[in-house]
């Protein structure tokens, strides 16, 4: 409220599930890890995650300025998604203030709201939705009672529009924004209680596609992301990376690397060593000078990988249990398949970047990052520094999709400035990126079904083979309690209505640093289940749409199925002929309570599939931004498609074989297809939507490969030859 934010910080009181469930002592013997497993994956399935509750401060939000500018610290960073503006127009809409009068920044640590769960999963809008709007509410309402103050009326009295009071009876008198903030004296008094919401129908700023926040800027080349911070005086950091996978630093010594041209300081600690130098490249040719002895690592093949991710029939944990699925399986008409897909990298455009400032009275940090609370506990933790003595400044990110939870770049800076006394500025390079980062993991799938004679499917089972995902990111102790990785069966359940259905889920433990990945396991599990939902709907010998509606289960949940399948295939021209040497695809999913599905019409140039047309039809629910939400679809679609077509990770002689782009090619802008997208959502509250639209995207293309050639394709990248 005033030009300074007071140092307080917003922690959502999020309930750890694992203790609501029991987890722990009596409560998993009262249970039984098979009931509490199988507990937890339906809590987790249903995708009703936890929100922020409790009091929510509005002066640690906003301020608010004489001259009626507004200024919103979000504690959710800005990574591309446009995730700002959708958040500024929730906060807009209750605050009751001009488009233009609002200002973005990023919350820092020790100034704004603090975040405990990060910018993740597509539950940024779905879990800021409802709080963003009391805190919008409440400091409206506060406001209201200080401008009533000043105008001697009573409060109800007091109309709010366009970041100013009036007076119902007066519309001559009025107080603006500023003006209150400007005349007010004392401190300001937060309410307990939330005031009433504004209701659906009045909403001016909600629904509408309002221009992105950070538009001219952008345009203009103002935000700074983190490979760009620069502070006077800062030296560039490089530190030694192991050979091969598994390697380990078993001693170090300086050599010659301080003597190079440019070196400031050589850090030795244990199983780091380091060089801080007046220029990057500097830093990095000292390297070459360090006198450094390696354990001997891995030496496995791509193919030892794919045997390790390999279903063991029967193995793994239930994630999805109704009916009697084994008993079924054996009854009319069986069919069975596998499906794979491979190590794949994020690829965004910025590499890991940090930069640190380490002084005595405390430490600075600018980075690109999804959790910048766990950054800075992890940065204390490393310098040995109480928490509250480190402030992280989150830049902008030049793409996230999961690979920006590493505070490698963090540690690694903070460690080289407390040696040199200087800010430290450490980005990792292409190669780095590449080979030391974590991957998306490898899965395996093995699928089974049995049809009656009518062609409906009696049971269904789905058995998958996962590298880590989530379990990379806590305890190994939780991870033996959970059993199956919620992040990598995401997306893997049988969301279709049949009375047997049974999925289990295998972790494999990988010599090969796998983690988060943009929709975690959604892509691979939708590729195979909604690949052998096709191949079904041919062995049926009906048409693959008309396969899936005549499925969908009798509730609001399969009307709205069946509203995003019709609209996808309408607007896409299903049951009309394909244009000559072409063929479609359908494929559908659900995640985080959004629905999609989706149409590629493709055709087969030599070997190679090309996707000319794609269309999605996606209920969000409530949309917040239709202009955003359709450019998340299409940024969803392509990243789907440049995975589905083009990239693996490989892995020789216990190395990633890829060192930049030429190593992993990526959808190019002259094979990106014609985009479409339908909005067909409703409802008074947002879904997810970063991640969802991914879901089906290789399982469409594949569909329309098999279509249009008879050959059916299991495995990622889809190659003909």
């Amino acid at each position: 409220m005033s030009d300074s934010l007071p140092k307080k910080g917003w922690r959502p009181t999020r309930r750890q599930f694992l203790l609501g469930l029991g987890v722990g002592g009596a409560g998993a013997v009262a249970l039984g890890l098979p009931a509490l497993r199988l507990g937890v994956a339906q809590w987790f399935d249903k995708g009703d995650l936890p929100t922020p509750k409790g009091k929510l401060d509005p002066t640690v939000w906003f301020e608010l300025f004489p001259d009626d500018r507004v200024r919103l610290h979000l504690p959710k960073v800005e990574m591309g998604q446009g995730v700002h503006t959708a958040l500024a127009q929730i906060a807009a809409e209750e605050l009751e203030v001009p488009w233009e009068q609002l200002e973005v920044v990023h919350a820092s640590t020790s100034h704004g709201p603090l975040d405990s769960q990060g910018t993740s999963g597509s539950q940024t809008v779905v879990g800021l939705f409802t709080p963003l709007r009391e805190v919008a509410a409440t400091l409206r309402e506060m406001l209201r009672a200080e401008a009533a103050r000043q105008l001697n009326v009573p409060a109800g009295s007091l109309v709010a529009a366009a970041g100013t009071f009036s007076v119902r009876d007066q519309p001559e008198r009025t107080l603006r924004y500023g003006e209150v903030v400007a005349k007010h004296t004392g401190t300001w008094e937060v309410p307990e209680q939330a005031p009433a919401l504004k209701p659906a129908k009045d909403f001016q700023l909600i629904g509408q596609s309002m221009p992105r926040v950070d538009l001219e800027a952008k345009l203009t080349g103002q935000p700074v992301y983190a490979y760009d911070q620069r502070l006077p005086g800062m030296l560039y950091g490089a530190v030694a990376r192991p050979p091969r996978l598994g390697s380990t630093l078993r001693s170090a010594r300086e050599g010659q690397a301080r003597q190079q041209p440019g070196v400031v300081a050589v850090v030795v600690e244990g199983d780091f060593a380091g060089v801080a130098a007046e220029s990057r490249a500097q830093a990095y040719a000292a390297l070459a000078h360090l006198e450094l002895e390696w354990s001997e690592g891995e030496s496995l093949q791509q193919a030892d990988i794919e045997a390790l991710t390999t279903v063991k029939d029967g193995e793994g944990v239930l994630v999805q249990d109704e009916g009697d699925a084994p008993a079924h399986l054996g009854r009319g008409r069986q069919l069975s398949a596998e499906y794979r897909t491979p190590i794949a990298a994020h690829a965004h455009l910025e590499p890991q970047a940090a930069l640190v400032e380490v002084k005595p009275e405390g430490v600075r940090v600018w980075m690109a990052t999804q959790v910048p609370g766990s950054i800075r506990k992890q940065v204390a933790k490393a310098l040995d520094r109480e928490e509250e003595s480190v402030e992280l400044f989150p830049t902008y990110l030049g793409g996230g999709f999961g690979r920006r939870l590493d505070a490698r770049p963090a540690i690694e800076a903070a460690r080289l400035s407390r040696a040199t006394g200087r800010p430290v500025h450490v980005g990792w390079n292409r190669t780095e990126e590449f080979r030391q980062g974590f991957f998306r993991p490898p899965t395996h799938h093995q699928l089974k079904a049995s049809l009656d004679e009518s062609g409906r499917v009696l049971a269904f089972e789905h058995q998958q083979a996962s590298g880590d995902v989530i379990f990379s990111l806590i305890p190994e102790v939780a991870a033996a309690v959970l059993g199956a990785d919620l992040g990598a069966w995401r997306g893997g359940t049988i969301r279709y209505a049949m009375a047997h259905r049974q999925v289990r889920a295998q972790r494999v433990k990988l010599p090969v640093p796998t983690g988060t990945w943009r929709g975690l396991g959604l892509l691979a599990n939708t590729f195979a289940l909604e690949s052998f939902m096709d191949e079904l709907a041919h062995a049926a010998g009906e048409d693959p749409l008309a396969f899936r509606l005549k499925h969908l289960p009798e509730d609001e949940l399969g009307r709205r199925w069946r509203r995003v399948l019709e609209s996808a295939a309408s607007r896409a021209g299903w049951g009309t002929a394909a244009p000559e040497g072409r063929a479609r695809g359908l494929a559908c999913s659900m995640d985080t309570k959004t629905l999609v599905a989706q149409v590629a019409e493709v055709s087969v140039e030599g070997n190679r599939v090309r996707v000319h047309r794609f269309t999605s039809a996606v209920d969000c629910g409530l949309v917040i931004n239709p202009d955003g939400a359709m450019a998340q679809v299409e940024g969803a679609v392509m990243m789907g498609l440049s995975s589905t077509l083009s990239e693996r990770i490989t892995v020789k002689q216990g190395q990633v074989e890829a060192e930049n782009f030429h190593d992993y090619p990526l959808l190019t802008m002259a094979e990106a297809p014609d985009v479409e997208t339908v909005l067909v959502g409703d409802g008074d509250t947002p879904h997810g939507m970063g991640e969802p639209p991914l879901g089906p995207v290789a399982a469409a293309v594949a569909n329309a490969v098999f279509t249009l050639t008879g050959k059916r394709l299991r495995s990622l990248p889809l190659r003909l030859g």
